[in-house]
């Protein structure tokens, strides 16, 4: 035949039509696999948080049963609510994904891309607030000492709030963190050369510049002239208040949440990168779960 390469043997047309329809037929098998490998991604994940929703869950109500102190109402509120909130979404997209309903899998990937952002915006508030704040190396002391007005202006104002204040006192008192130091340092040479936290050098002793007279770790004596501190006036040495109210207590929480804030970004980071992945599987299901809709809905050809 002209124009056709030496050797060629054209297909009788029955038998080309019939590798033309099993061609078609491999592909839409691959497809089929290829969509069906999303969804069952995207169920997976999601089971997996709906099974961590509900221990958190769990953990919320035990609080609001077990304690009933204002840090723990404080505290029980939003774990149940961050508990009920993980519950909703996964159930999302577990039955989207594995159901192929298109709006339950829009919802949950509407919900997850605000995560994504929320999380993003969270880290880079994070580390622009605790840029600033360190603690003082005094002379003759393993320990520092630490000023409020060394932190950022908007974690300040937050400690500064009375409600706010008052919630934090509550559970510095539940958890005692005062508790052992008579124990641990029985002399003053001891407790000179301790390395206190954060919160035992903030709210468990006075500010050294009051010049107090040490006669335990929680117990005090007034100087003559108390003023070289404003702290000096709010030390007390009953157990359930003693630097509780001190700037120099608030500068305390401040630099525990400046060091757990740093902490916490490093566990954003790979739940970003979780939500990421989660979410483009997601989009994936998604697109399966509207071209699934779509042919089961479109009228045959006649």
């Amino acid at each position: 035949m002209p124009g056709l390469p030496e050797g060629y043997s054209p297909l009788p047309l029955g038998q080309s039509c019939r590798e033309e329809g099993k061609t078609k037929n491999r592909e839409e098998r691959a497809r089929g696999e290829k969509m069906g490998l999303s969804n069952y991604l995207t169920g997976i994940l999601n089971f997996l948080t709906l099974a961590l929703a509900i221990p958190v869950i769990g953990a919320g109500i035990w609080l609001s049963q077990r304690h009933d102190t204002v840090c723990m109402r404080f505290l029980q509120g939003p774990v149940i609510a961050i508990g009920v909130f993980i519950l909703v979404v996964s159930l999302a997209g577990f039955i989207g994904s594995c159901f192929r309903v298109s709006w339950l899998l829009w919802i949950y990937l509407f919900v997850m891309f605000l995560l994504i952002m929320l999380l993003l915006a969270f880290t880079i508030f994070a580390f622009a607030v605790t840029n600033r704040g360190a603690g003082h190396a005094l002379s003759g002391k393993g320990y520092k000492e630490y000023r409020l007005g060394d932190y950022s202006t908007w974690l300040e104002r937050r400690v500064k709030n009375t409600g706010n204040w008052n919630k934090i006192k509550s559970c510095l008192a539940d958890a005692k963190v005062c508790r052992d130091l008579d124990n641990e340092y029985p002399t003053e040479a001891a407790f000179s050369a301790a390395r206190l936290t954060p919160l035992e050098s903030g709210c468990c002793k006075p500010p050294t510049a009051c010049g107090f007279v040490y006669q335990n770790a929680t117990s005090w004596i007034n100087s003559a002239s108390p003023a070289a501190d404003t702290d000096c006036f709010a030390w007390n040495n009953a157990a359930d208040r003693l630097c509780f109210d001190c700037n120099s207590c608030r500068a305390g929480v401040l630099e525990n949440i400046r060091k757990d804030w740093r902490k916490v970004a490093i566990i954003n980071i790979i739940v970003f990168v979780f939500l990421v992945v989660a979410y483009s599987v997601g989009c994936c299901a998604f697109r399966n779960a509207r071209r699934d809709e779509y042919f089961s809905n479109k009228a045959p050809y006649r």
